[in-house]
């Protein structure tokens, strides 16, 4: 591959390829971290606006670790996976303390930060410092085990191992910065996961996985994500156009985003089931029908659980006793807070609802 590849592929990359994105080009490490940090787990044209909005309320790294966390969390409101968010949140104070507001320009100082690992750190320190350290994500790995025609599960510790090293046997040490870029576009816009376009792809002459007719099956991949199934009814508690609404501290999803009173259950709940759970014996003036509203069902899909559930709906003629962890919020305030996607989805389709009326 040596002797074809990197050639071929710097030369797509200065004669064909048209993907373009905001940080495209950009030389500013901390630009670079943030768009990384956004693109894990999401689509570009979803953290495209993320970026954007981070960017214009945060220019610098020492902007960011100087804003309060509620602040930064609801600006990523929506985005999911908000362990980036705390991680972000961290390796930016870092880099104010300890390194006086400037990113650190080494790999591996930039690999000891708070949620950066080595795809991510390669992809700084040859963007930003033009050192040679290759990116291997999905798309150079789909990439380099058709164009290698390698056959082995690429996330296997063997797999990941042969990616690798063939990733950094191929790196234009010269230009890494543009190489890289050039090998994730090429993944997305031309070798891509379903309906590669291999009739017009300046590798089809030599690529191995073309030739033995392999381009759909590979790569191989071992591991099936098993997901597991919760059940979330939220009791949506309000007095006097005051919402009852707590943060979420525990080591779980949705780590530091609030939510209103919740019973999690292992099973799906029926009308009569739901009426019995304790929010609705234990507080007053509950039990009256017309005080309660039962919401449709929610679905949301995470990695490796979904999140399903309902929301009930209690207006209180008295504020309630519900723990030093929940605050009456004004329902109009509820957009200055963080929540979940699950929930957000509810809260906008109330809002929709409300303003037809």
């Amino acid at each position: 591959m040596k002797s074809f590849f990197t050639q071929k592929l710097m030369r797509w990359n200065e004669k064909s390829n048209r993907r373009a994105m905001p940080w495209k080009g950009e030389k500013d490490p901390y630009k670079i971290w943030l768009s990384e940090i956004i693109l894990q787990q999401t689509r570009v044209e979803q953290g495209r606006d993320y970026y954007l909005r981070f960017i214009t309320r945060f220019p610098t790294v020492a902007q960011l670790a100087s804003a309060p966390e509620a602040k930064i969390f609801k600006l990523w409101e929506g985005l999911g996976y908000y362990s980036r968010c705390r991680n972000l949140i961290a390796a930016a104070k870092i880099i104010r303390e300890q390194y006086n507001g400037q990113f650190p320009r080494s790999y591996e100082a930039i690999l000891a930060l708070p949620g950066i690992g080595p795809y991510t750190a390669s992809a700084i320190a040859s963007f930003a410092f033009n050192l040679p350290y290759a990116v291997v994500d999905g798309n150079v790995q789909r990439v380099l085990a058709r164009a290698g025609g390698i056959t082995m599960p690429v996330d296997s510790t063997r797999g990941k191992s042969v990616i690798s090293q063939l990733a950094l046997d191929l790196l234009d040490k010269t230009e890494p910065g543009i190489y890289n870029q050039a090998i994730m576009d090429f993944g997305a816009s031309v070798c891509k996961p379903q309906a590669p376009l291999c009739g017009e792809c300046i590798m089809q002459k030599d690529c191995r996985a073309f030739q033995l007719d392999l381009v759909e099956k590979l790569p191989v991949k071992e591991k099936k994500i098993t997901r597991k199934k919760r059940w979330f009814y939220y009791f949506v508690i309000s007095c006097k156009n005051r919402v009852y609404i707590r943060k979420r501290t525990a080591r779980d999803i949705w780590q530091n985003l609030h939510e209103f009173l919740l019973v999690e259950k292992t099973h799906r709940l029926s009308q009569k089931e739901l009426l019995l759970q304790p929010p609705l014996q234990s507080l007053p003036e509950a039990n009256m029908a017309e005080n309660i509203q039962v919401s449709k069902l929610y679905t949301q899909h995470l990695t490796h659980q979904t999140i399903c559930g309902q929301f009930v709906e209690l207006q209180l003629q008295k504020a309630p006793s519900l723990g030093k962890d929940f605050k009456a919020v004004l329902r109009r305030d509820l957009d200055n807070y963080a929540f979940p996607k699950f929930m957000i989805t509810y809260l906008q389709e109330k809002t929709v609802n409300l303003s037809q009326h």
